[in-house]
């Protein structure tokens, strides 16, 4: 019986090591700002029996529309409707490692499944859907599918109790406008070109109506009026443009142009872009 028990416990003693030996360490959270626009203030609630416990309520006056932007870089892999239940409008990112977060009781879902999202996208707004008694956004960050402590700029929130926190969702991308909300219902982007680190143009189509828009979105000095241009030529047209010191873009330009190629481009400061004669119809 000694030696039987012996042997198991060598046998248990090898197949733990086994295991500690492959066993990898958690990915590195990514860098989470917090959801809202550069320097927005935000009151985070957090408390005990939340579901799930480890969430933040976020509210501030007047909160329903605010914009919701995405707290790191990801993959969105879940755009979903709950009714009048549970989360409501709510939207899942995954940012790869293990490392999802959550935002629920949206009013609006301005992404879908598979958009590829850069810190500072706007992905919704703020919204009483769901099982909410009112405007706020629900907020999680998971890992591997579990909700864990919250922390954003590279600290943890307050757990438990209220505090103000200030965003530092700020540049690359932190724009909380979107082409297709600038150029308007129908219009999807065909083309895009970074201008630099300081901003991003933008060519978009409406199938319905045949008609091209270009605009272009600032991720510098957000709210801050400075030089922005965008512009859109119809081959054998005059060129239309929008230009001027604006806080967060410029556009939108529309042209009808079915079947014709057109010239897109616009600037933020010193940094231009001019495409050719392209998109032939599209």
């Amino acid at each position: 019986m000694t030696r039987a028990l012996l042997r198991l416990g060598l046998a248990l003693a090898v197949a733990l090591g086994g295991l500690a030996a492959v066993a990898q360490p958690a990915a590195a959270a990514p860098a989470f700002q917090l959801p809202f626009p550069c320097d927005q203030v935000w009151e985070g609630q957090t408390r005990t029996g939340h579901s799930p416990q480890n969430s933040v309520d976020f509210n501030r006056a007047n909160d329903e529309g605010d914009a919701v932007l995405a707290s790191a870089a990801g993959r969105v892999s879940r755009v979903a409707n709950e009714g009048s239940t549970s989360y409501g409008r709510w939207i899942e990112i995954d940012h790869g490692g293990g490392w999802t977060s959550r935002y629920a009781h949206l009013s609006s879902q301005d992404v879908s499944v598979g958009t590829q999202v850069a810190r500072g996208r706007q992905i919704g707004k703020v919204g009483n859907t769901g099982g909410s008694t009112g405007a706020h956004l629900h907020y999680e960050q998971r890992l591997n599918g579990d909700d864990v402590r919250i922390t954003f700029n590279g600290s943890q929130i307050l757990y438990f109790g209220s505090r103000s926190y200030t965003s530092r969702n700020c540049g690359g991308g932190g724009n909380p406008y979107t082409p297709e909300q600038v150029c308007g219902s129908g219009y999807g982007v065909v083309d895009q070109q970074a201008l630099g680190t300081v901003g991003r143009t933008y060519l978009l189509y409406n199938n319905a109506n045949g008609n091209n828009c270009v605009v272009t979105l600032k991720a510098v000095s957000l709210g801050t009026a400075s030089a922005v241009s965008a512009f859109l030529e119809v081959q054998g047209e005059a060129r239309s443009t929008d230009s001027g010191n604006f806080t967060h873009y410029a556009g939108p330009v529309r042209r009808a142009a079915p079947g014709k190629c057109v010239k897109w481009g616009g600037s933020v400061g010193s940094t231009a872009y001019t495409s050719g004669f392209e998109h032939c119809g599209s």
